[in-house]
């Protein structure tokens, strides 16, 4: 009776782990929409978009740095105590109101090479960014499809862990019933059901493994970690792939090398770090301009003589002028108080304003040997990029040839694995009739069921492996990540 009890108990723990398995399995997204998501929402793409946006506004202003630089000024202000009035140049004591307008511009003659050289280096560097934005979408298309491929398997896998819990719970319901007609032990019982809960407990796992690689996916998508999201499982064709694993590494490096974003990225510092050098350069030769000056003023307390007051008259005494008649008359003297009146804003601008065009020669003699430290921090910054590009290549060429090679081992491993599945299932047919008639005991039969379903985790495990292994392959040539 306890037996039944626990029999049941524990069927009741089969039925409920596979309809959780049932819904772990729900999915709908496709590699495809996954990557389409990533290159639209992933933040590190959208980091280096903002550079890339920051490199063409530098390569704007440096264009624009060619045109003549002009400026506008206007002050006004109150003055209090004594001060210089900007309309007479006079000290003066009170409170005055005073204006002043002044405009500037200056051309650049001569000494525009480093200004060329400069907009030269901002477009390379502005190509150079476009290009790291490229192989940086293609880098999070290839963390797609492993993440992908990743939760792929261990959907898969939990649909072998539901196989075998299903089987086990069969061959225990089978064994019960052998029991209950005396048949069998119920030792054969206790064994079967000490099998179903690791095979149950494996299924948890599982299911686990999936949820967690769902999450890494969600992250790598920056996709809300709250929205529901499973993947769907591909039809898979492994015999396709052979073309991928054919192609030798050497032609895949030429491929790599001719459309890789990180070597022309790479190609195209170099030429801005040239550029940069002989921007630097220029700079510590004369530069002559021509600069032109406006400026006018106005003061509140700026006054003129409007009118004279005459208050009289008074003969000099000491000096006379003859008139036609031949006689001498005094020359008087007048008296009186002058009548100022503040001189209008139209006018005291019409009469400041002023003028001035000039040339303005510079040449650079000693400035802390600041010119010559920037043209060779430029050269070393040159040198610099060189080797980043030559590291970029090796690099690029030793993950090219690991790459194929964990290809060919991987698609030996997946055929051998094949082989041993084939076998392995074979096996478990042969020992299942065997059981069934009592020709095989319990404990026979467990080992080759475990050995079925651990030769078909392999197999999974190195079709999942065998196809990563290509689709890595298929990113160093160029071709679209799918399935």
């Amino acid at each position: 009776m306890n037996g039944w009890i626990s029999f049941r108990k524990t069927r009741l723990t089969v039925l409920l782990l596979l309809a959780l398995a049932g819904r772990a399995q729900s999915s709908d997204w496709t590699l495809q929409q996954c990557v389409q998501y990533a290159l639209d929402h992933n933040i590190s793409i959208r980091q280096n978009v903002l550079n890339e946006r920051l490199s063409q506004l530098r390569l704007k202003q440096s264009k624009l740095s060619q045109l003549p630089n002009a400026n506008l000024n206007g002050t006004y202000g109150v003055s209090f105590g004594r001060s210089i009035n900007p309309t007479t140049n006079q000290f003066e004591s009170g409170r005055y109101g005073y204006l002043s307008l002044s405009g500037s511009a200056d051309v650049l003659l001569f000494g525009w090479f480093g200004r060329r050289y400069s907009i030269q280096a901002n477009n390379l560097q502005a190509q150079a960014a476009q290009q790291d934005v490229s192989q940086l979408r293609d880098d999070v298309s290839l963390n797609v499809a492993t993440g992908y491929l990743r939760a792929v398997l261990a959907k898969e896998q939990i649909k072998v862990l539901e196989q075998q819990v299903r089987l086990s719970d069969a061959q225990l319901d089978q064994t019960r019933k052998f029991v209950s007609s005396g048949r069998l032990p119920e030792l054969n019982a206790a064994q079967l059901e000490s099998q179903l809960a690791t095979d149950s407990a494996s299924l948890i796992a599982g299911i686990a493994d999936y949820q967690s690689a769902l999450l890494d996916l969600k992250a790598i998508l920056n996709l809300a970690f709250e929205t529901p999201f499973g993947v769907a499982t591909p039809e898979l064709a492994p015999e396709n792939l052979a073309g991928s694993v054919a192609v030798q590494p050497e032609e895949v490096f030429a491929l790599a090398a001719r459309r890789f974003g990180t070597l022309k990225s790479g190609l195209l510092k170099i030429a801005a770090a040239e550029k940069a050098a002989q921007s630097s350069s220029a700079l510590r030769y004369p530069q002559l301009t021509l600069t032109g000056q406006l400026g006018n003023n106005w003061a509140s307390n700026y006054q003129q003589i409007s009118s004279y007051q005459l208050s009289g008259y008074t003969p000099s005494g000491q000096y006379f002028t003859q008139g036609t008649d031949g006689v001498y008359a005094p020359i008087y003297t007048l008296s009186g108080t002058p009548v100022f009146s503040a001189v209008p804003l139209a006018s005291q601008l019409e009469n400041n304003f002023r003028q001035v065009i000039g040339l303005n020669l510079n040449v650079p003699l000693f400035n802390g040997w600041q010119s010559q430290f920037n043209y060779r921090q430029a050269q070393i910054n040159t040198e610099s990029a060189r080797l980043n590009l030559e590291q970029a290549s090796v690099t690029l060429k030793q993950n090219i040839y690991k790459a194929h090679n964990d290809a060919k081992n991987a698609w030996q491993r997946y055929y051998a694995a094949e082989r041993a599945a084939d076998a392995a299932k074979r096996a478990l047919d042969f020992a299942s009739k065997r059981y069934a008639i009592g020709l095989t005991n319990t404990v026979e039969y467990l080992i080759t069921q475990t050995s079925h379903f651990r030769a078909e985790s392999t197999l999974r495990n190195a079709l999942y492996e065998y196809i990563f292994r290509a689709k890595v392959l298929d990113y160093y040539q160029g071709k679209e990540l799918k399935l």
